[in-house]
């Protein structure tokens, strides 16, 4: 009965080769033809010679190149799924850097942002944005999401209104539940803080998300068209309690008064009086 060795032997002494490949009569080994280095090596078991086949230099680096394309679609794939789960409005996806017209000098402080994002995760450092209607806040927040949901950072930008939604149609129970999974994304954004129904449910609702956020200990972003005297001193009480949080884990940041929104409304404006002239 054969042994092992004499198996593995039998499997490895052959000698066929392919188109690409030719035997190097210096150490009788199986060559590539195209980059001249061996695709056999020699061990010795038990004192019998051994001929396995090795990958040649230049098939190292075809498979070395596959799986670099193959992580690269991988990636690809998963930023792909992200984005499509954490940025809940399509018109999002035009908020990026590539797109920023540069008007807004403000927009520097989000390339920081993103680029200290460890520190700033680590730190649980948020930011809140404020300024007048239309002055590019939740531009500036797209940008920030967009170029982390490009490192596959999960990144969930949504609004009060949507959550609020989405919390009347669950059961009492299910709500806690829904509210922690906001805590599975790294950053969370929540655009036009203030323009959601005001009731005592909604109230509520909003400061379970920031409470829970907050002892998340992890990065918000908050868009408000509030002044910062009216976050710090709200007409109504029951809003005290959620703006502290939000003052306490997030540096306000002050959007320039140019309106963008108008400014671009009036361009293409102009653009389309062209065609009728």
């Amino acid at each position: 009965m054969k042994n092992i060795v004499d198996t593995m032997q039998e499997i490895f002494s052959g000698n066929e080769l392919y188109e690409d490949e030719y035997i190097n009569e210096a150490d009788g080994l199986i060559y590539c033809k195209e980059c001249h280095t061996p695709r056999q090596t020699v061990v010795m078991i038990d004192g019998k010679v051994l001929k396995p086949k090795i990958r040649c230099r230049c098939r190292e680096a075809a498979d070395e190149k596959e799986k670099a394309e193959r992580a690269q679609r991988e990636f690809l794939a998963e930023v792909s799924r992200m984005k499509s789960a954490g940025l809940q409005d399509t018109k999002l996806y035009d908020y990026c850097f590539a797109n920023d017209s540069g008007i807004n000098p403000e927009m520097r402080h989000a390339h920081t942002y993103v680029d200290n994002w460890q520190e700033m995760k680590k730190n649980g450092t948020g930011l809140l944005l404020w300024g007048n209607v239309g002055t590019g806040k939740s531009f500036f927040a797209g940008c920030i999401a967009n170029a982390l949901l490009e490192q596959a950072v999960p990144v969930l930008m949504t609004n009060f209104a949507r959550i609020l939604n989405r919390l009347t149609d669950l059961r009492c129970d299910d709500r806690n539940g829904f509210i922690a999974s906001l805590n599975h994304y790294s950053l969370l954004i929540i655009d036009d803080l203030g323009a959601e129904r005001n009731s005592d449910f909604a109230n509520e609702q909003v400061f379970n998300v920031i409470d829970s956020r907050y002892r998340s200990k992890k990065p918000l972003i908050v868009t408000t068209n509030l002044t910062i005297e009216e976050l710090k001193h709200p007409a109504e009480l029951s809003r005290a309690r959620i703006y502290d949080r939000i003052l306490e884990r997030c540096i306000p940041l002050k959007i320039n008064n140019w309106n963008i929104r108008e400014m671009n409304a009036a361009a293409n404006l102009e653009k389309a009086k062209e065609l009728f002239i």
